[in-house]
């Protein structure tokens, strides 16, 4: 049985871990020689992903483990290259999981394409004609990109916003907003040809000047929200009850939601979590983060994009909600062999489940960080997963590293100079 509860797994040598995926997978010969190669991408598939390829530069992919979502299993792939993420959200998942797993849900699969209009001569009456014309140009921004309609999707509906009223007429826009379906693409390239396409027939309905067409990455109306209720007693820890852990992570939200400073590293935290997933299956994190980010400052003030409190029970009660503008069909999603292999180890059907998967990442991240800063202080755990890196820096290969790490880790001193000692006296 393919479960996401496999314990002792960071113990494992490499190829313990692959066989045992491969095995819980039943990976085909083609995903096998994926994830077994040291060159998941091959030059020649970059060179026509990009520009001016002179390599290919590689992440660390790991398994953030012990998901249970809305009562289904998930292994979930993480590229990123800092140590304690992976472990801080499987560590967290597995309370979770034995609190009832996360709950999560998605509005439709809405972006945004917007056209700038400006030098109208009446900007009321050039709104005014667009919403009269709205059932016209929504046609007309369908046959632009057919295909999509007959996949159950295509652009459904259309407003106008006049902005800087009170200025110039020079400084004054018209800013029409297509709300497009995309299904399971992200979308750009279908809302980008969109709006374009409609460039010329909104200069002569408003005789102003079009110059922006393009899609918006605030894609406040495509959401995804995760929440997790978890038990006092589940929140124990050596030296803090249950309830002080819990009181903690609320007072630690209740900071972030008042203080951008500290707001700004909390929310960075999420994301810790949030795009190693954005990135292992091929999306465009910056994207994400950007909409994320808006989100966040949506009140007019940035703030947590968590929220944390105790329900009747008194259960920490948590929640995520953010635009997710992502999918799983297009772009480096389906061309990057390593990608592939992600969404079969993923084993999600649509691109509304694949962001309900990352938010419940980003709220488990987020948890694991505020667990550690009320109790043990967020260095005690991340500078002992950060030991083999220092080691490595020092020049540590082989069984080396482990040895190096295990003895800073032991001292307490977790520094290069340090693992520089240790190595020289090693070497003797």
């Amino acid at each position: 049985m393919s479960t996401s509860r496999i314990p002792g797994f960071y113990k494992m040598e490499i190829n313990e871990r692959r066989n045992l995926l491969e095995n819980q997978l039943n990976l085909s010969k083609e995903k096998k020689d994926t994830l077994y190669t040291n060159e998941a991408l091959n030059l020649e598939t970059a060179d026509k992903m990009i520009e001016n390829v002179i390599g290919t530069f590689q992440l660390p992919l790991g398994l953030g483990l012990n998901f249970l979502i809305n009562d289904k299993e998930y292994k979930i792939p993480m590229a990123v290259e800092e140590p304690s993420i992976i472990a801080s959200a499987s560590y967290i998942a597995r309370i979770v999981r034995d609190a009832g797993g996360f709950k999560t849900e998605a509005t439709d699969r809405v972006m945004i394409g917007q056209i700038q209009v400006v030098g109208c001569e009446d900007f009321d009456l050039a709104k005014q004609t667009i919403l009269e014309g709205k059932a016209d140009l929504i046609k007309l921004a369908n046959e632009a990109y057919p295909s999509l309609e007959k996949r159950g999707g295509g652009a459904e509906d259309l407003d106008v916003r006049i902005l800087n009223e009170s200025e110039s007429k020079f400084n004054k826009m018209l800013v029409i907003h297509l709300y497009v379906n995309t299904c399971d693409a992200m979308g750009a390239n279908i809302i980008n040809t969109m709006v374009e396409s409609l460039a010329p027939t909104v200069e002569e309905l408003t005789q102003g000047k079009v110059y922006l067409r393009i899609l918006s990455n605030y894609a406040d109306r495509s959401l995804a929200k995760a929440t997790c209720t978890i038990p006092t007693k589940l929140l124990d820890t050596e030296g803090f009850t249950g309830e002080e852990v819990r009181d903690g992570v609320i007072h630690a939200y209740e900071f972030a939601a008042s203080d951008p400073y500290r707001a700004v590293t909390h929310n960075k935290g999420i994301m810790n979590g949030i795009d190693p997933v954005i990135i292992a299956t091929g999306n465009d994190w910056r994207a994400v983060e950007a909409g994320a980010h808006a989100y966040a400052a949506r009140s007019g003030q940035y703030g947590s994009m968590t929220t944390w409190s105790k329900n009747t029970n008194g259960d920490l009660v948590g929640e995520l909600e953010l635009p997710m503008s992502l999918g799983i069909v297009g772009g480096a999603s389906r061309v990057h062999p390593m990608a592939g292999l992600v969404y079969e180890i993923l084993d999600i059907e649509s691109a509304s489940e694949l962001a309900q998967v990352v938010v419940a990442v980003g709220l488990a991240q987020n948890l694991g960080a505020l667990r550690a800063l009320v109790t043990d202080g967020i260095q005690k755990g991340h500078m002992a997963l950060h030991s083999r890196s220092v080691a490595m820096a020092a020049g540590a290969t082989g069984e080396m590293v482990d040895v190096v790490a295990d003895q800073m880790i032991k001292e307490k001193q977790i520094r290069v100079g340090r693992a520089e000692e240790l190595l020289k006296e090693l070497l003797k």
